[in-house]
């Protein structure tokens, strides 16, 4: 019963996805808005990020995030959504690079924070970033974004035995936001990674 869903890793009427729309499938079994963004063509079809929301989407846009020659191109899909209480906020999802030698990722993480760190809205970031909570990647986010996980201790990947963190939910600014809830869902079925789902509550300006 979530209001706004990332996913990543999902095709788009891809061969090995028997020509399935996933996202406007998941979409349509959950009656939520679903919006799919494209990090590259794939098997006959596409692969990238996806979004579903029982919030009207106002706008949105697909940020293509840097990756070095050779390596899997990756994308920052994000809406602008408005709550119940008629505020507006950021959603954004993404999935950064995976292989552990590439300092793809930190190009990646300077590009969702030059494009989304400094919102006027407050803002959301969801996705599987391939970077544990020491890296890097994650203390050049944290800059900007703090972790709805930080003061809860759970591990997220992979989904059967999870050995490490590597897949978030983060906000900005940090003032704007009150953690309820922050808690992994582990189903080996849904995804060989574990959701995270975060329950947060925006505060009055």
């Amino acid at each position: 019963d979530a209001d706004i869903v990332a996913l990543q890793e999902v095709d788009f009427k891809t061969g090995r996805a028997k020509g399935y729309d996933l996202v406007t499938e998941l979409g349509w079994r959950t009656k939520m808005s679903p919006l799919f963004g494209i990090a590259m063509p794939y098997n006959g079809g596409a692969y990238g990020e996806g979004i579903l929301t029982k919030m009207p989407i106002q706008e949105s846009e697909n940020v293509a995030l840097p990756h070095s020659p050779g390596n899997e191109p990756r994308a920052a899909l994000s809406v602008l959504v408005e709550l119940a209480s008629g505020d507006t906020i950021r959603f954004v999802a993404t999935h950064l690079e995976h292989q552990e030698n590439s300092t793809d990722r930190i190009d990646q993480v300077k590009k969702i924070n030059a494009e989304f760190a400094n919102d006027r809205f407050p803002a959301i970031l969801a996705g599987d970033l391939n970077a544990t909570p020491e890296s890097e990647p994650l203390s050049i986010l944290k800059k900007h974004w703090t972790d709805s996980s930080q003061k809860t201790s759970f591990l997220t990947f992979p989904s059967d035995a999870p050995e490490i963190k590597i897949d978030y939910i983060l906000f900005s600014p940090a003032q704007r936001w009150e953690i309820v809830e922050s808690r992994a869902i582990c189903d080996t079925i849904a995804s060989d990674h574990c959701a995270v789902l975060s329950v947060l509550r925006l505060k009055k300006n």
